[in-house]
């Protein structure tokens, strides 16, 4: 996944694998590496994992839609799927909301306990319980997020009650389905990442547009354009608003300059001749 922003001074490439069945071999499911290069002389200056550098821009991308897309006062978080992207989710969304209840849901269940008692310990202040159904799960929630890799739709999206905020973070192919056609119908806005990503990977979108019940057209925005003003982001807290995010190199890259700063701030890293 190569980049190059410019004004930022440096492009990268990004080089992922996501094995689904890792888990089972204790295993991350996505793993990478990140090669950071200076714009101007090409000199590679830093190399970096990418597996938690990929959790955190996508946590940050669910947070930076939440801040927008969200209402003011929600503070009932549901997560779907209790994998390694979840976590991070939810500290983005802390960062935008005041998170007081916190539902997790996994069909396995015993995956959504263990990080449920992980986190209680990190959100003490925050009431955490794991739901018996996904939909259980939407109907006490101001804001879903859907964190899984599943190719059928994770939750009936009757469910959803008015003002919800909705962020499709898992599926990234056109087979993969983490969102039904209810959800998509009942949306008062969908915000996509980014139009030219969504449109070749995201399933759910895909597959609506297939269907004859949506088509890209009728996006309402990408989250560039909410943030910079161009389109309004949430507008009454009576709307549905579904935003679906597949990822895109330049978000890596933004991450990664940023952490080589950072990093170059405190002093953390080994240098290597290469």
């Amino acid at each position: 996944m190569p980049s190059g922003i410019g004004g930022l001074g440096a492009v990268g490439c990004k080089v992922v694998t996501v094995f689904p069945q890792n888990p089972a071999q204790k295993l991350p499911t996505i793993q990478g590496v990140i090669v950071l290069t200076e714009a101007e002389t090409g000199q590679h200056i830093a190399l970096m994992s990418a597996s938690y550098l990929t959790r955190l821009r996508t946590g940050a991308l669910t947070g930076i839609a939440a801040d927008h897309l969200a209402r003011a006062g929600a503070e009932r978080l549901g997560v779907i799927g209790t994998g390694g992207m979840a976590a991070d989710q939810i500290r983005a969304v802390r960062q935008v909301r005041p998170l007081r209840e916190l539902r997790l849901y996994n069909r396995t269940p015993t995956k959504a306990e263990a990080l449920a008692a992980e986190l209680r310990t990190e959100l003490p202040d925050v009431q955490i319980s794991v739901s018996p159904t996904a939909e259980a799960l939407v109907e006490a929630s101001d804001m879903v997020v859907a964190a899984t890799q599943s190719s059928t739709p994770v939750f009936d999206g009757a469910a959803l009650q008015s003002g919800t905020f909705v962020s499709g973070i898992g599926s990234y192919l056109p087979s993969m389905r983490e969102v039904d056609l209810t959800t998509i119908q009942r949306a008062d806005k969908i915000v996509l990442d980014t139009l030219e990503g969504t449109r070749s990977e995201a399933g759910e979108l895909i597959h609506a547009e297939q269907a004859g019940v949506w088509n890209f057209g009728q996006a309402h925005s990408d989250l560039a354009g909410v943030v910079a003003g161009a389109k309004p982001g949430r507008e009454s807290d009576a709307e549905i608003i579904f935003f679906k995010c597949v990822g895109a190199a330049y978000f890596d890259l933004a991450v990664a300059q940023g952490t080589y700063i950072e990093a170059q701030r405190r002093g953390i890293g080994t240098q290597v001749d290469i």
